[in-house]
């Protein structure tokens, strides 16, 4: 049986830290590998330890996800699947991006705060509640869940590759 062609997209998969996100996009990134479709992970992180000076207030998150929302698009025009994991907590940001691609994807890592909180290696949840970190989503700064994403995903209920799975799905029924 011949595989279904995937067009170029940007996928954005917006979430809590440690909903996820990251993890997922690299499983989906295998899928699109052995399918041969081209593509870029653009990590929240990475891209943060590459331009250390971006800061977490709403207006420079708000810069940063357009910052990095044209670069996905560039690359979506050009033929280029992208993954985008960033926390990314403003819908209107989401939005914008959105305006920007031909075919947006947003993927909404749904994993319960408790679930994120007790998966924190760096232990980013903890000096957020002790006030050591401002601007902290989910603790002292909001994140807008997306009204109406086309992918929900809960990393309690399935696991990664489940969720990369459903996505690569969609991706070729699009």
């Amino acid at each position: 049986m011949a595989q279904q062609r995937i067009a170029p997209a940007v996928v954005w998969f917006t979430g809590l830290s440690g909903s996820g996100k990251s993890t997922i996009a690299k499983a989906l990134g295998v899928l699109l590998c052995e399918r041969g479709v081209e593509f870029e992970h653009l990590d929240g992180d990475a891209i943060r330890a590459m331009f250390p000076n971006t800061g977490y207030t709403r207006q420079e998150r708000d810069e940063h996800i357009r910052r990095v929302g044209y670069t996905a698009s560039l690359l979506e025009k050009h033929g280029v699947t992208v993954l985008v994991s960033m926390v990314s907590p403003y819908r209107e940001s989401r939005d914008y991006v959105r305006s920007l691609c031909r075919r947006f994807v947003e993927v909404y890592v749904a994993t319960p705060l408790e679930v994120c909180e007790k998966r924190d290696v760096k232990g980013l949840y903890a000096r957020a509640r002790r006030g050591e970190i401002p601007f902290f989503t989910g603790i002292s700064d909001p994140f807008e869940e997306p009204t109406n994403p086309e992918i929900v995903v809960n990393t309690v209920k399935e696991s990664e590759r489940e969720a990369a799975r459903l996505i690569l799905r969609y991706l070729a029924e699009m």
